[in-house]
This record gives C-alpha cells, sequence and structure tokens, in this order.
C-alpha cells in the first residue's frame, strides 16, 4: 500500500470531497462565529439535534429535517429563558443543550434502530451512502451560498447591530438568519464529524483566521484554506491510521491552530512574549510609569 492507494477507491474519492466542502462551509460560518461570540452556541446546537435525529427515524422522515428542527427549537428555547429571566445566556445555554442530548440519549437507547450511535456522536464519512453524499452537497452548498451572499450584512450586524439598524437593516431577522444557517451547517456537517466533534469544525478555522489577519475577506480565505486543508489530510490520514476520521479531521485542525497561536504574524505567542519583553527593555513593565 503507498501513498496513492487511497485514489483507488471511489468511496474515499467521496469522503474526500464531501470533507473539503464540509470544511468550507464551517470555515466560512466560523468566522462570524467568532466574531460574534456565539462559540458555545454552535456547541449548544450541535449537542441538541440528537434527539431531531432520533424522532425522525421514528417517524420515517429525512434525518437532516429532525436536526434541523432540533436545533432551531434549542436556539429559540436559549433565546426565550434568556428574555424571560435572570439567568445569563452562557448558563441557559448549557441547561438547553444537556437537557437536549440527554433526552436524546435515552430516546436513542429505548428505540430499535440499525443506526448505530458512534454514526451519529462521531460521524461515518468514509461509509456515506450515496443519499447522504448528495444530501450533504446540497444542503452544504446553499449553505455557503447564502453565508457569502450575506456576508457584508451579517458582518455589520456581528460587529454592531445599532449601526446595522441604523443603515435599514433588521438586526432581529439576521440574528434568526444566522441561528437558521448555523444549523443548517451543523446539519450539513453531521454526517461527516458527528454531533460531538461538529462544534470543532464550526470554531477552529474561524479562530485560525482571526490569529493570521486582521482583514475579515483575508480571514475567510485563510479560515477555508486551513479548514480544507485538514479536512482533506485528516482524511487521507485516517485511511492509514484506521482511526476515526472526524477525529483525525479535528486534530489536524489542531496542529494547524496551535501553529497559527505560536507563530502568529500579529497574535502569536512568540510575537506576544516579544512585546512584553520590548516593554520591559523601555521599561514600561507594571507600575514603573509611576516610579
Amino acid at each position: 500500500m503507498n501513498w496513492a492507494t487511497p485514489f483507488q477507491y471511489d468511496f474515499m474519492l467521496a469522503a474526500l470531497g464531501v470533507a473539503a466542502l464540509v470544511g468550507a462551509v464551517c470555515a466560512v460560518f466560523s468566522c462570524f462565529l467568532v466574531l460574534k461570540g456565539w462559540s458555545l452556541l454552535g456547541d449548544a446546537i450541535a449537542h441538541a439535534v440528537l434527539p431531531g435525529i432520533v424522532l425522525a427515524y421514528v417517524a420515517g422522515l429525512p434525518l437532516a429535517l429532525g436536526a434541523f428542527a432540533s436545533g432551531l427549537l434549542c436556539a429559540v428555547g436559549t433565546g426565550f429563558i434568556k428574555n424571560n429571566s435572570r439567568v445569563k445566556e452562557d448558563t441557559v445555554m448549557g441547561v438547553v443543550f444537556t437537557g437536549l442530548f440527554a433526552l436524546g440519549l435515552v430516546l436513542f437507547t429505548k428505540i430499535e434502530s440499525d443506526q448505530h450511535l458512534n454514526h451519529i456522536l462521531f460521524g461515518s464519512l468514509l461509509g456515506l451512502p450515496r443519499a447522504q453524499i448528495i444530501q450533504t452537497v446540497v444542503i452544504g452548498t446553499l449553505t455557503l451560498t447564502t453565508t457569502l451572499l450575506l456576508r457584508h450584512d451579517l458582518l455589520l450586524f456581528c460587529f454592531d447591530p445599532g449601526h446595522a439598524r441604523s443603515v435599514g437593516l433588521n438586526p432581529k431577522v439576521l440574528n434568526y438568519v444566522m441561528l437558521i444557517l448555523l444549523a443548517l451547517t451543523i446539519v450539513a456537517s453531521l454526517q461527516a464529524v458527528g454531533v460531538i466533534l461538529v462544534v470543532a469544525m464550526l470554531v477552529t478555522p474561524g479562530c485560525v483566521g482571526f490569529l493570521l489577519t486582521d482583514r475579515f475577506p483575508r480571514m475567510l480565505w485563510v479560515a477555508v484554506g486551513t479548514a480544507v486543508f485538514a479536512s482533506v489530510t485528516g482524511t487521507y490520514a485516517s485511511f492509514f491510521l484506521n482511526a476515526s476520521t472526524g477525529a483525525c479531521i479535528v486534530l489536524t485542525q489542531s496542529g494547524v491552530f496551535l501553529v497559527a497561536l505560536v507563530f502568529g504574524p500579529k497574535r502569536g505567542l512568540l510575537v506576544a512574549r516579544r512585546s512584553s519583553k520590548r516593554g520591559e527593555d523601555l521599561g514600561l513593565e507594571t507600575g514603573s510609569a509611576t516610579k
């Protein structure tokens, strides 16, 4: 078995293509999540889709439809509780998504099905049937296209909702648009990396882009480039390692993030240490100005 062996199998070619698409979709929306500070919300919705998946299976409906409905229920429920109680948003999200995830686990153990739990939790990219590949491509392409078309409005909403309102945009509508796009992004990614690891796909690329550039267009390109690289490399490596494809993708993304964190041109650890050392050399350490 040599380096070209994976390309001789149709299922590997399909997996590489789907992985690249999912990586791009997650990377684009990841930039908005990082700027808006919605990383925890992405984690919440990703876990909250499980009961919807199980109920959709029982009803004979597409699993993606159940996941989308359950994800929206989590988002809307979180907003309702936050607006009608004194509990902070992050606390509400923790309660709601763990409750829904636990409900999904209970339903899954009580309902007999041919769906293996590990495939839902960790993904099954190398074993996707043709119907699910088409479903992922359609949802992913729709989500990616919509996000890119609305990127200017979403960017303004993320940075300054008040200014967005002043130029004629409706922040409430944009808020729900972002929630819908978030749910669709998660649904598109479930088949690849599963419920547990999808949050890494939604957060890491945006963090890498944020560390490497100050301009949003470049941030998008950096996030997409590193995410696609990690998705394809992780999928390729999983073939030889005989390991979980989703886990290999996320590990590769984590490695890219560590490199960006250490060597980032403006926000990396090495730059931060040099700046701190330069400040000490100039007598700018804490308290020096008052001496």
